[in-house]
């Protein structure tokens, strides 16, 4: 069975690409399988980078965040909840599994301030940008 999946790669980006940070929910790892990739956005303003994660069905408890070296790293793991005695499944969408996904951020954020929130199935992990780093206006003399 071939896949067909297009990766989406922004473009002048300072973000690097660690493990295909842009592909689908699910990858093809083998044929018959799939793996469990949750959904990331990277976003930025003046004083922050921020990070969200898609984590339907997931508590905090199943999370690990780690910050080492300029990279952050979400990984966890969704059990499997299926009641499988005698029971004949139809159809069965849901993946279950170990996950982790990493990002590499820019130069310029202090990892030392770094904030996570989880609501709702989505982690929000919010990185603020060095003093040094965010944006000035200099008045003209």
């Amino acid at each position: 069975m071939a896949h067909n999946i297009q990766k989406r790669r922004p473009t002048n980006t300072p973000f690097g690409d660690l493990g295909g940070l842009f592909d689908d929910w699910f990858l093809p790892a083998k044929a018959a399988e799939r793996v469990l990739r949750p959904a990331m956005d990277i976003e930025e303003d003046d004083n922050h980078i921020t990070v969200l994660l898609e984590l339907p069905g997931l508590t905090r408890e199943d999370l690990t965040i780690t910050l080492e070296d300029g990279v952050l790293t979400v990984s966890g793991e969704k059990q499997d909840a299926r009641d499988v005695e005698n029971k004949r499944y139809h159809v069965f969408e849901r993946r279950y599994g170990s996950f982790s996904r990493a990002v590499k951020l820019p130069t310029g954020v202090d990892l030392t301030k770094a904030d996570a929130k989880f609501d709702n199935g989505v982690l929000r992990v919010a990185v603020p940008k060095a003093e040094a780093a965010k944006p000035r206006t200099l008045d003209i003399g």
